[in-house]
This record gives structure tokens, sequence and C-alpha cells, in this order.
């Protein structure tokens, strides 16, 4: 469909430079009968930024009300254009639109989109480390255990992971990683992305957390972690005889199994499940 066209169009905005905003987008705002936002008061200054009179009815489209307002949205899609953004960049990613978009398809309502800007690919084009194959996870887990279990499912990931991070929790979040994946490992903060004030520091796990920890980074944060090598070795018998033995002495050193297990796998790219057990089984 065009974007003149009855439905549901999902439109991208800017992370940060409104340069980026594209004619698709300045169309559609000027035209859409209807506009979801999931900030009006943003999409209001938006629009005074591109110098675009907004005609339609705006109303907010958030996580807390978008179940809400189903209904209405897909009734006024069926109708005339209704336009979805969000805050910056893509609908659905981190944001809402995904349960209007579901409710849309269900019901035959055309869906299309206005391409633009995203912070994901933005990072990772920007990061250095292999694109070709990767995973966004969406926001690092908040709670220490669940963002352990999310770390130990990276320790086998071969792929270039993407994430957002509040910048309050981010040195701890690199500290974790660091620990549970190996210090060595490749890693990008990508900070303020298309901002005035953009940061790309580079480097491994180990040496950004203590950049992070001695730096008070603000702002929107992307996180790109490479991903774990890819080696045959992980199966190997003798290898991972090797590393119960480096476990082993980290414990007789002080450490707690859970803490040398982890630490020894992330280094060594291999599963801290995998190797902790082998540790209990040669017990």
């Amino acid at each position: 469909m065009t974007s003149h066209s009855p439905g549901i169009v999902l439109a991208a905005t800017p992370i940060g430079n409104v340069a980026d905003a594209s004619d698709h987008l300045r169309e559609l705002l000027g035209s859409a009968d209807v506009i979801a936002a999931e900030d009006t008061r943003r999409l209001g200054a938006l629009a005074r930024r591109l110098g675009v009179t907004v005609k339609g009815r705006v109303i907010s489209c958030h996580d807390h009300n978008e179940r809400s307002r189903l209904d209405w949205l897909l009734d006024q899609a069926r109708q005339g254009v209704v336009v979805v953004v969000t805050d910056a960049g893509w609908p659905l990613v981190c944001d809402p639109g995904f349960t209007l978009v579901r409710a849309a398809i269900a019901e035959g309502v055309a869906v299309d989109c206005a391409p633009g800007p995203s912070a994901v690919l933005t990072a990772l084009a920007l990061s250095g480390l292999p694109s070709a194959r990767f995973a966004f996870d969406g926001f690092v887990p908040r709670a220490q255990g669940a963002r352990a279990a999310w770390l130990d499912q990276l320790a086998l990931e071969t792929r270039t992971v993407v994430a957002f991070e509040s910048a309050r929790r981010l040195a701890s979040t690199l500290s974790a990683a660091a620990d549970r994946l190996g210090a060595e490992r490749p890693a990008v903060i990508a900070r303020e992305l298309t901002k005035p004030h953009q940061e790309l520091i580079r480097g491994s796990l180990g040496s950004l957390a203590a950049e992070a920890m001695t730096r008070e980074l603000k702002g929107e944060v992307t996180l790109v972690i490479g991903g774990a090598a890819a080696s045959a070795s992980r199966s190997d018998p003798a290898n991972m005889g090797q590393l119960v033995q480096e476990v082993e002495e980290l414990v007789s050193a002080g450490a707690s199994l859970k803490q040398a297990a982890a630490g020894v796998a992330g280094a060594a790219g291999v599963s801290t499940r995998a190797l902790y057990q082998a540790v209990l089984d040669r017990r």
C-alpha cells in the first residue's frame, strides 16, 4: 500500500539527528488521519523541528494503554491512515506497536512501514564487529539472576549480540559480562548515537568495564558484544579436563566454584553449565 492508503504505517523517527528524518516520515506526519505516538509531547516537538503541521488526530499509544486502544485504532485504520511512531527509532523494537500489528494482521488490516533510523543497526555497523550474522536481545535483564542467566546463554553464542542498557547499570553489566564471558571478549559501547556527543568505546569487556567504572557515562547506550570463538575443541575431553583443572586451581585459591566455572568458561568460550557439571563429575 502507499502512504495514503487505509491501514497502519509504522514510521521510524530519528534516534538523535533530526536531519535523518525521511521525506516519507514528513509526508506521513502531515497527512495521516491518526498518529499513535508513544509520547505525544515528543511527537509535537519532532514535528516542530521538522517544520511539519500535524493535521490528523494525535493520541498516545504506549505499553500501558496499547491493548485498550486496539479496537479504535483498527477501526480508524480501516477508514484512513494510522501512523505509529515511538520516541526514537523503529516501533516494535523494544517499543510499542507489536500488539497492534499482530491484531491488524489477524483482522486483515493493511500494515506498511516508512523505514528509517535504528539504534541497533547503527551501533552494529559502527562497532567494527562481525555483522553478517547478529542477534538483538532487547534490554539487558535488570535482575542479577536473570542477567546471569542471559550471560550464560551468550557463552556459546557465536553471533555478535546487540542489546540496550541503562547508563546507570552499564558498569555492573560489563563487569558481570567480563566475569562470565571472559575479560578478553571484544565489545563496544555505543553512546548517544547520531547526537552531538556520540561516542564509540571499543575494546574488551574487561577494558570497557574498567572504563565504565572510572567514567560517568550518560545518555542512551547500546551495547555490542562480539560472538564466542567457534571451536571444535569445546567438546574435546582433553580440553575440558584442562579447564576443569583451571577451575579447581581457582577454587583452591579461594574462589567459589560458581565464580571460577563462569570465569574459565567465558574465557574459553564453553558453556558455564557444562564446565560446572564436568567439575562435579570429576570430584
